[in-house]
């Protein structure tokens, strides 16, 4: 007698289904607790009386803290399971969410650096366990993840300024709201430890073993690629708001025109990733993402009001772009999941480094000349190097090939 295959084809696909909407759900936290913080950097600033360069490291702590974790995520979650050590992660977010904003800038730190290596473990695991999950829909999947994380990203800079005048909220009330998030993530995410193949690293790369990839040139560029677009994202979300008040533009407008250059991610974010896996290479629109970025920065340079306008949805245009070609860079230069892993946790160790940089870079900049013209000069010449990495990274190469 055949055995009737539809209950447990369905069971798969409820399964599929829970597990698409974790890892959406996952996604959603790794950048709304960080752009939280740009819209309320000035009212942090004043409140707790610090410099501008302190007050941008509210945003480069947790990119230090990225580093930091980055190279042992794998290794970790090898251990005990990648689905455990996302689920441990996000307990941690949320007991850091809620450590920085008890009391003081000692507690402000050390919360930021929790949720920083929080975020950090998630960041690395995503794109290894989607290429382990869903091979043929690695384009589909990383652009999905991408929307969701630019979407709660930049819903969480335009709400968290009115949050914070709710009630006598303050700022400190406007960033503990982001730790419910956290927790839906969480209660998603229980029916994954119940699984028994729990490991990212369950295939085993013969040439990630034989070759280290940290001598490949290849994976050089790859992180390079990573961290130029990221200190250009992290570095828009301390200061833009700044820069537009320079302009001319209110508090509320600025948060906004924040929100704004956020939402000009969603659509570029999904798009590429799934023009990417269809191209034999990458070289063209790694490229246009340093040239936005060039001419995003001479918008607000220029400092027209159309021209800024254009300037941030450039901005926007490119690091959506390039965020999800740095996360499908890990897939399709690697030669399986645990390849992947490796690759995402050198690069955003590496990459984040750089990108930690550049808010406060540009903080001490505008402390020392009072002015953003400098920092936007720099932010120019940061494009270039997107263009020269970009291309680099996307040649239609695997990086356990080229050493």
């Amino acid at each position: 007698m055949q055995q009737d295959t539809k209950p447990i084809k369905k069971q798969n696909n409820i399964a599929g289904w829970a597990l698409l909407l974790g890892i959406l759900l996952i996604a959603s936290n790794l950048r709304a607790p960080l752009t939280a913080v740009g819209s309320l950097l000035s009212y942090i600033r004043d409140d707790l009386e610090i410099s501008n360069t302190l007050a941008g490291s509210l945003t480069t702590l947790p990119l230090l803290a990225f580093f930091i974790i980055s190279p042992f995520a794998s290794t970790v979650a090898n251990r005990i399971g990648m689905e455990w050590t996302i689920f441990y992660s996000f307990i941690l977010l949320t007991v850091g969410l809620i450590i920085r904003t008890l009391s003081g800038i000692t507690l402000l730190i050390a919360g930021t650096v929790v949720v920083g290596l929080a975020i950090g473990l998630g960041n690395v695991l995503l794109p290894g366990l989607i290429k382990m999950k869903f091979p043929m829909k690695i384009g589909l999947l990383t652009g999905l993840y991408a929307v969701f994380m630019n979407i709660f990203g930049s819903l969480a800079s335009g709400l968290s300024l009115p949050l914070s005048r709710i009630g006598g909220w303050g700022w400190q009330g406007s960033l503990a709201s982001w730790a419910i998030l956290s927790v839906v993530a969480l209660v998603v995410w229980i029916p994954q430890l119940k699984k028994k193949e729990n490991s990212p690293t369950s295939e085993v790369s013969s040439h990630a073993i034989k070759n280290n990839i940290w001598k490949s040139p290849l994976a050089w560029y790859i992180t390079v690629y990573m961290g130029t677009q990221s200190m250009v994202f992290f570095t828009m979300i301390s200061w833009l708001p700044d820069i537009l008040n320079n302009n001319g533009y209110t508090s509320d407008v600025a948060g906004w025109m924040l929100s704004l250059m956020q939402l000009a991610f969603i659509p570029f974010t999904f798009i590429t990733p799934v023009i990417a896996e269809r191209m034999s290479n990458q070289r063209l629109l790694a490229a246009i993402t340093g040239i936005l970025v060039i001419i995003g920065a001479s918008g607000l340079l220029i400092g027209n009001a159309i021209l800024i306008t254009v300037a941030v949805i450039s901005i926007g245009a490119a690091c959506g772009s390039a965020f999800s070609l740095s996360m499908m860079f890990f897939s399709l230069r690697s030669n399986d999941g645990h390849e992947a892993s490796k690759v995402s946790g050198m690069a955003q160790s590496f990459g984040y480094l750089i990108a930690a940089v550049g808010p406060i870079l540009l903080g001490f900049m505008h402390d020392l000349t009072a002015a953003w013209i400098l920092p936007l000069i720099v932010m120019g010449m940061v494009g270039i190097i997107l263009i020269v990495s970009g291309m680099k990274s996307g040649t239609n190469e695997k990086i356990a090939n080229v050493f």
